[in-house]
């Protein structure tokens, strides 16, 4: 192992600061079950710390601090923050392996995103500067109105674990670059590149209080802060059943919040595609970053009249994929993050099982490793109807089921409790969009499978939350707009009724 995970503290008001408590918990490498550093655990005290220091620096005196300064002052922090990343890229990328168990080349391309977004948001914090007065056009002379657009204020932002650093940076880079100040709680399960990104803003200088990291257990740290009355807003990533308790929480102090939540997105296969392409597609789709993405494709639909050379393409390949420690060069399928999810995993394929469902391939733990919480890929077929093909399993898991007709094929994928993804391979253009039209999602890929840009917005429908995050998009998330209109008539009573009448 090539680096340590450094030992930290929270990071409040630009200062590492011991928990209250002084509670930590283990740091546990998924890929080998050892215990490789631990991290701090933060409790509703230390809560009450950070949101203090983000309402200062949100409003110190009213005056020019974080929220008054200009888009371009903010986007001078972001770029000093991307370069750091870029700069530290190798060793954020192993200690994001080491600590979530995702392969290194996957983890090393998640920091070229990072890199990427807190640029990305720094164009818009300095486009803002030009965009932030907007006159609105009025039916009486007497009047002028203009839209303003600031800073909702101090914001929660709680993250998942299986793309750390990425999924942090998706909201804090728009919420800096707004002029929000931020308290960031990672997922208990992987935070060490959360407070390695509270080490980079220290260096690059970030104004105290700016952000704020503080790391926990949910129950301990995510809840109180979600509950909070200082807070301003709470975007929240995560599984559907935690974002019904943020929305719960927020809703006591009417706070807005956004929510992007879990998934089972479909793949809907055409006959007339090209099978190789459709089936690399297939997989990446679902059995990416070690099956761990909630917009993951992993309902499978595809004609009957190319299911069985798909099917055997499909499973043949599956079973050549590389399952290895992720740091090994080529690794292309590591560990699940931790205990829990792994038995969570085998408990879905085994009650999937005891269904009916057909293993066509893997469903077991791979035989040339003896540790570590690895998952062969494994694709099932399936009957519709069954608990598998429609509860998210968030691991390398695929169910395939067939379909004769188009309109089939949208009733299929359209029968789910969520909203986030789903695609569309054809070489049908009108197809296509008549799909895509018609699924019901909030992200539709045609011809492919799961790319995603900091550009494009991102969120879902139905139960897997509102609100949407990356491009100008995610900027308005952390944005309110204020409505000023002002009397400009010499005459104090030249409009009809007086304010005497009214």
């Amino acid at each position: 192992m090539a680096f340590k995970i450094p030992i930290r503290q929270l990071f409040i008001d630009g200062e590492w600061r011991a928990p209250i408590k002084g509670n930590r918990f283990p740091v546990i490498n998924p890929a080998t079950e050892e215990t490789i550093g631990e991290i701090p655990s933060a409790t509703v005290e230390d809560v009450e710390v950070a949101v203090k220091a983000a309402r200062t620096a949100f409003t110190r005196n009213r005056g020019k601090y974080w929220a008054r300064t200009s888009g371009a002052f903010r986007a001078k922090y972001l770029r000093a923050i991307a370069a750091k990343v870029t700069e530290r890229k190798s060793e954020l990328a192993e200690l994001e392996v080491l600590d979530c168990g995702k392969p290194l080349d996957e983890a090393a391309w998640d920091m070229d995103d990072v890199a990427g977004c807190f640029e990305y948001y720094a164009g818009l914090a300095e486009a803002l500067d030009s965009k932030q007065r907007a006159p609105v056009s009025l039916p009486m002379e007497a009047f002028k109105s203009h839209v303003l657009k600031e800073p909702i204020g101090v914001v929660g932002l709680i993250t998942p674990w299986n793309y750390p650093l990425l999924m942090a940076t998706w909201k804090v880079a728009p919420a800096l670059a707004a002029g929000c100040t931020a308290i960031l709680k990672p997922s208990e399960l992987s935070s060490v590149t959360c407070l390695e990104l509270a080490s980079i803003c220290k260096e690059v200088g970030l104004p105290p209080g700016v952000l704020n990291v503080i790391t926990g257990l949910g129950r301990e740290a995510g809840a109180p802060l979600a509950a909070h009355p200082d807070v301003d807003k709470v975007a929240f990533t995560g599984s559907t059943a935690t974002g019904r308790s943020v929305m719960t929480a927020a809703a006591q102090v009417i706070k807005p919040v956004s929510l992007e939540l879990g998934g089972k997105s479909p793949i809907i296969v055409f006959e007339d595609v090209d099978i190789d392409k459709a089936v690399e597609w297939t997989m990446f789709g679902c059995f990416w970053t070690n099956g761990q993405i909630c917009s993951a494709t992993s309902r499978l639909l595809v004609q009957e009249s190319i299911a069985k050379e798909f099917i055997e393409k499909l499973v043949n390949w599956t079973k050549n994929i590389k399952i290895c420690d992720p740091l090994e060069k080529d690794c292309r399928l590591g560990p699940v993050v931790s205990e829990g999810q792994y038995k969570k995993i085998f408990g879905l394929i085994s009650a999937a099982k005891d269904e009916g469902a057909t293993v066509l391939c893997g469903g077991k733990h791979p035989e040339h490793l003896k540790k570590g919480y690895y998952i062969e890929p494994t694709v099932l077929s399936v009957n519709p109807s069954m608990r598998i093909w429609k509860e998210e399993v968030f691991g390398p898991v695929l169910c395939f089921t067939t379909f004769k007709t188009e309109d089939e094929a949208i009733d299929l994928a359209n029968d789910t409790e969520y909203g986030l993804g789903g695609a569309v391979l054809s070489k049908d253009a009108d197809l296509c969009q008549r799909v895509t039209e018609s699924l019901q999602a909030g992200i539709i890929w045609v011809n492919c499978s799961q790319p995603c840009f900091c550009q494009a917005p991102w969120g879902g429908n139905k139960r897997s939350g509102f609100g949407r995050e990356l491009g100008e998009w995610g900027l308005e998330n952390y944005m309110i707009v204020k409505q000023v209109t002002e009397y400009v008539s010499n005459d104090p009573w030249g409009w009809y009724p007086s304010p005497s009448r009214l």
